[in-house]
């Protein structure tokens, strides 16, 4: 079985790859260990100038794995999904992400700390968190609406309304919408343009543009405590079952 998390050093970048087709790159614990380990990798080299985020074909990422959130409610949240959150909001690397198909909950909320999105024209952007009796996580809470304005918040986040590529565009979360099957190639792209200029420059540009940091591991952790609430209830559990039950 191929791994779930493929990761590429090429030159300058770093190519973290979600490849967990049969599974619409849903994503378990391990799978975040993984990807914790190559951003904080990524970190430490003077080689790698910038991060690259993709999926597998038809799917960037379908959430997390519900059999792992009904674990969660017998033995609590597992740290490792926040310290990926954390990781990803620290990051001092130029994130980009090429989003070929389904982004869902986390496959959302993360491309909120990155800087330049790349988006199939058929990927679509959904956040069902209240249907499953959650909350937004990975600050979404405080970046989307900075990003999207309230109101185009709280329909995706809140109400879980769905976003085209070319919404996910107009709304600011994206950056560019291409055909599915040149994201790849245009988010690389888009990556050596940044890599170009010159990174403590780079650096310092994205430290202003991003405010304060402080603010945002903040709230990915107010958020996480009611996560762990939450996840706890009689009424998720429900939810994650009926869930798993239409899947079958």
């Amino acid at each position: 079985m191929p791994d779930p998390i493929v990761v590429m050093d090429d030159g300058a970048v770093r190519i973290i790859r979600i490849n967990r087709p049969e599974k619409k790159n849903a994503l378990t614990l391990a799978m975040y260990v993984e990807m914790t380990r190559a951003l904080r990798e990524a970190e430490a080299s003077d080689a790698i100038r910038y991060v690259i985020f993709a999926g597998a074909p038809g799917s960037f990422c379908a959430g997390n794995d519900i059999a792992d959130f009904l674990k969660a409610a017998d033995s609590g949240l597992d740290p490792r999904a926040l310290q990926f959150l954390n990781a990803l909001a620290r990051s001092q690397k130029p994130l980009v992400a090429a989003v070929g198909g389904v982004a869902v909950g986390i496959g959302t909320t993360m491309l909120f700390h990155f800087d330049h999105v790349v988006a199939g024209a058929g990927a679509v952007f959904s956040t069902p968190f209240l249907k499953l009796v959650l909350i937004p996580e990975a600050a979404s809470s405080l970046l989307a609406p900075t990003r999207m304005g309230y109101a185009r918040a709280f329909s995706m986040l809140v109400m879980g309304r769905p976003l085209s590529a070319e919404e996910a565009r107009d709304a600011g979360i994206v950056n560019a919408v291409v055909d599915s099957a040149k994201v790849d190639d245009v988010a690389l792209k888009a990556a050596l343009e940044i890599a170009a200029l010159p990174a403590g420059v780079v650096a310092l540009a994205r430290q202003l543009m991003r405010g304060h940091l402080n603010d945002v591991v903040e709230r990915i952790n107010t958020e996480a405590m009611h996560f762990k609430e939450l996840l706890k209830s009689d009424e998720a559990r429900a939810a994650f079952e009926a869930f798993l039950s239409r899947r079958k």
